[in-house]
């Protein structure tokens, strides 16, 4: 293979996450968070960064120990590793952050279950080289983040008028207390699914319109 398709490959990997292959848009992983957490902007960019940690920490270890892992238990020495990532930064935030660690709550540890990053181990780290799954793992991790900004931010501005907990509006703004709430992460996560396979269909058909 020669450098530029390795480039190639490189960049295809890294940029799959982020649009193509979107974990949240496109391949709807990760839904507890999505919708349990990005009440604020400052809560998702911290999940995101949360779970981006996980899964390139946890990319490099499978990776580097794919020969070494019996077949049999490959699922159980995932999850020990990824546990072992997620403990790290359970414990770090609870040191450094601790207003978030609270906001964040049980869906740090839920973490170790997320179908995201058990996924990229067992469909990719453990069959790619390091630097690799370190390119898919921080593009599908960026692609998340992505994803519970993109949710998070609306929401917030909507719910409380305020951005990463500066206030946007005067005294005369009334929230959208439902925004906040549960039922506002599903209704902006509809939204922005539809807009995302409108966009998506309609960049296809423009494709097939110009190869005809």
């Amino acid at each position: 293979m020669t450098e530029l398709e390795n480039r190639s490959q490189s960049s295809e990997e890294f940029l799959k996450g982020l649009w193509k292959e979107n974990p949240v848009f496109i391949s709807v992983l990760g839904m507890c968070p999505a919708l349990a957490v990005t009440n604020t902007a400052i809560n998702s960019l911290a999940m995101g960064l949360a779970t981006t940690f996980v899964l390139v920490c946890s990319s490099i270890l499978v990776s580097l120990l794919r020969s070494i892992i019996p077949k049999q238990v490959r699922i159980t020495a995932y999850i020990i590793i990824i546990a072992t990532f997620v403990t790290v930064v359970d414990f770090s935030l609870a040191a450094f952050t601790p207003t978030i660690h609270k906001e964040l709550g049980a869906f740090i540890a839920l973490i170790v279950v997320n179908c995201l990053i058990l996924g990229r181990q067992e469909a990719f780290a453990s069959k790619n080289k390091v630097g690799l799954s370190v390119l898919d793992a921080l593009g599908m991790s960026l692609g998340f983040t992505f994803a519970m900004l993109c949710i998070g931010i609306p929401r917030e501005i909507l719910g409380s008028g305020s951005l990463f907990n500066m206030p946007l509006f005067g005294e005369s703004f009334e929230p959208w207390i439902v925004m906040i709430l549960p039922p506002g992460g599903f209704f902006m996560l509809g939204f922005l699914l539809l807009g995302f396979n409108w966009y998506t269909q309609r960049k296809e058909k423009n494709a097939k319109i110009l190869d005809a």
